[in-house]
Order: C-alpha cells, then structure tokens, then sequence
C-alpha cells in the first residue's frame, strides 16, 4: 500500500481509534473490572506504538542510509531531516536498533511477522536485547498464541542467566532451579561475579554453598560490586601502580577489616583526582596559550582587551588561585611546577 493509500484508509476508518474507555466514577464497576478494561487497552497502544516505531526506525534507516551512500555532508542531512521531524539523534537511532533487532529476529526465523503484536513494547525490547536462547523460548511462546510481557521477558532472562552461569555454586542453582531462590536476585550477582579475576571467586562460592539464601546472595552482590570497583579504580590510578603496594594484600585486609566500601571509595576518589588534574593542567596550558595570542594581537589602544587579560592573570600564572565562595574567605591556591620526563 502507497502512502497516500495508507493516509486515506486510516481517514475512511475513524472508528479504529474510538475506544471506549470506563467511567471512573462508575460505582456499579467493580475495581477487577475496571483494570481489566485499562489494561486491556493499555495493551493494545503498547502494540499499536511498538509497530509504529519499528516502522518508523526503518524510515529513519534508509534516510540515513541514502545519505551514508552519497557521502555527502558528513551526515548534515540526515540531521536537518531529524531536526525537522522533532527528533534528536539519539532518539532516532534508539528507533533504528528497534527496526533492525525486529528485522533480524524476523529474518533468521526465530519470530514470525504477525507474532510481533503479541508483544507489549518493553517485552519486545527486551527480548531483541537477549541471548539467543531466551529469544528462541520466547518467541516460540508469542508463536503458540501468548501475550508476551516484560516481565516474563526479564524473569526467563534471569533463570537462565542464574542456571547457566558457572560463577555459582550447585547449591546456589538448585534453589532456582525449584523455584526458592528467585532468579532476579541473582541476575545482579552474576553479573558482578563475571567481571572478577579468578582467584577471587573461591571466597565467594563458599559463602553462598554454606547459605544459599537471599539475605547471602544480597551480601554477595554489594561486596562483589565493591571489590570489581576497588580493582577496577586501582588498575587506573598512576599514583599506585608506581608504588610498591601490593594491591591484591590491601584488598585481603579490606576485606577483614570489612571496610572494602571505604577501600572502594578511597581508590575511585584517587582515580578522579588524577584525571581532574590531568584535566587541569591541559585547560591551564590551553588558557595561557590563549592569553600570550591575544596579548600579542592586541596593543594600548585596546584597553578593556588588556583590562581582560589582567583580570585573568590569577589563572594564567604559575599559581592559580580560585575562591570558592561569593565572600573571599574561602580562597584555593594551587602552585603548577610541570617536571617534563628526563629523555
């Protein structure tokens, strides 16, 4: 069907968007049936926008597309059309994953066509960011006649994340296996426990092994979020990897000490602090490479120019000084002495 074909059939059917919506002060309407009725609606414009927006991330693909293959005005174009759509680009190319994660799952099979509309939009989401396992089941299940919601999406996620991940213990995969160790405590778990070396994994399987439980598997998912953080800021920050510290010794007594929260921080604070003046340093060289230019373009017969430069010279010198407040009382001064490496 051609656009105008499209426009003109949705004019001749009006009667497709004329919902009957409850009477909110329908005192004979039980609370049950009133949210059947919302939601039942609700569902139908979740279906209606979920292919909507896939046809619209096609649309936005092939703008994008054509001017890609022209190679012309560095993508100028495609941003005017944005523009003039009321449409920023991260918005356009959210839609344009949304089309080719439909295109794909279409494509290789795994989703039938008319399957789609038995998913809400978050469901659909969802399923076109999961493993292909997940994308399998559930399509299989939208195929067989079922209404596929996001949180069915995220609970079989989940469970086959908890099930299928080797960083838990037997114990562990037994309960959410039978369904006493709900899967979305672990999901953040093992996404914590992935991103850790080896060796610090022992410690960690043997606690959940002696308590499997869900007060265990919180405990362990804030200490295996801290101890990534510690190990993460500390393999960053300059200062420490020119030291002798053993970093691997202050960790083991961090963690007996139980202040891996405290250790956490301190490292991350240092790393930002490193970058900050590294940051520093490049603005400060940036600034007084500006001010020595325009000192040299200018002469006495600009005076608000000089007056500008003067005014700036608390900031260009080798020490900086900057108040921190309105008042002058609280003034920091930071003395610069770059020490350029031997060659």
């Amino acid at each position: 069907m051609q656009p105008h074909e499209l426009i003109a059939a949705l004019k001749e059917t009006p009667t497709e968007f004329n919902f009957d919506l409850p009477n909110p002060e329908d005192e004979d309407l039980s609370e049950s049936d009133f949210q059947q009725q919302v939601d039942g609606l609700w569902k139908i414009f979740e279906k209606f926008d979920l292919q909507t927006d896939i046809w619209r991330g096609r649309i936005l693909r092939v703008v994008r597309d054509r001017e890609k293959k022209d190679g012309q005005g560095r993508g100028m174009g495609f941003l005017n059309w944005l523009k003039d759509k009321e449409i920023t680009k991260s918005q356009a190319y959210n839609l344009i994953q949304l089309a080719n994660s439909a295109d794909t799952l279409i494509k290789d099979g795994t989703l039938e066509l008319e399957s789609i509309n038995r998913f809400s939009k978050r469901a659909f989401i969802e399923t076109a960011k999961a493993d292909p396992e997940i994308q399998k089941l559930i399509s299989e299940s939208a195929q067989n006649g079922e209404n596929i919601t996001y949180r069915e999406v995220r609970q079989l996620s989940d469970q086959m994340t908890a099930v299928g991940s080797d960083t838990l213990p037997i114990e562990v995969k037994i309960k959410a296996q039978d369904g006493t160790l709900s899967p979305r405590y672990l999901a953040p778990l093992v996404k914590e426990l992935e991103k850790l070396p080896q060796e610090h994994l022992e410690s960690f399987q043997k606690e959940m092994s002696l308590k499997p439980d869900v007060d265990t598997v919180k405990l362990m998912t804030t200490e295996a979020r801290s101890l990534g953080k510690y190990l993460d800021a500390a393999a960053q920050v300059q200062t420490i990897r020119r030291s002798s510290v053993d970093v691997g010794m202050a960790l083991d007594e961090a963690l007996r000490l139980d202040c891996l929260n405290i250790a956490s921080d301190l490292v991350k604070q240092a790393s930002q602090l490193e970058q900050a003046v590294g940051k520093l340093y490049t603005t400060w060289k940036r600034l007084g490479s500006l001010s020595d230019r325009l000192y040299v373009d200018t002469g006495a017969s600009n005076p608000h120019l000089r007056s500008l430069l003067n005014s700036l010279e608390s900031l260009t010198g080798d020490v900086i000084e900057v108040e921190l407040d309105d008042t002058g009382q609280k003034t920091v001064r930071l003395k610069i002495l770059p020490q350029e490496a031997p060659i």
